[in-house]
């Protein structure tokens, strides 16, 4: 007798780092999440350097984002992604402070999610070019729910410097 596979859902991880070695940390990170139980890397966008937001006195990060099939439930995904962000020295010290690696859940699927541990989309999503950005290069139709279209939120962030790394 088959066992029935598990159905998948589309969703998309933002990666962001500014200390050591970055792209080095993004590509490990990355290698990490894809060899995740129950999570298929499909898509990766272009690294993309992106100023730092709220505390501005810290160096540049380096962002990305993922495209992921999972049949994880969201909490569990979320857990899965600060488990490797644990795994490279993440401390949840300074608010938008410096960090080795931030690993985040931007969407998954066409869901909404607001619990104490999670909330989905990205509370700051759709004000966030370091976000929109690789996502529009990846999945520029995806659609964030109560906000609309990738393509169409990329106006809103026209002024925040974003360069290919």
């Amino acid at each position: 007798m088959k066992t029935p596979m598990k159905s998948t859902v589309t969703a998309y991880l933002g990666l962001g780092t500014n200390m050591g070695d970055r792209a080095a940390t993004l590509a490990a990170a990355i290698a990490a999440l894809s060899a995740t139980p129950g999570l298929k890397l499909t898509r990766a966008s272009s690294l993309y350097e992106t100023a730092p937001q709220g505390l501005t006195d810290q160096p540049w990060f380096l962002n990305a984002v993922l495209e992921v099939e999972t049949s994880l439930e969201p909490a569990a995904l979320l857990f899965a992604c600060l488990a490797v962000e644990a795994r490279f020295g993440r401390e949840r010290t300074v608010r938008w402070g410096p960090r080795t690696l931030d690993v985040d859940v931007l969407l998954f699927g066409d869901r909404t999610i607001d619990t104490a541990e999670l909330q989905v989309p990205h509370p700051r999503l759709h004000e966030r070019a370091f976000v929109l950005v690789p996502l529009h290069e990846i999945a520029p139709d995806a659609e964030v729910p109560g906000r609309g279209r990738v393509r169409d939120l990329l106006a809103g962030v026209a002024d925040q410097p974003v360069r290919k790394a």
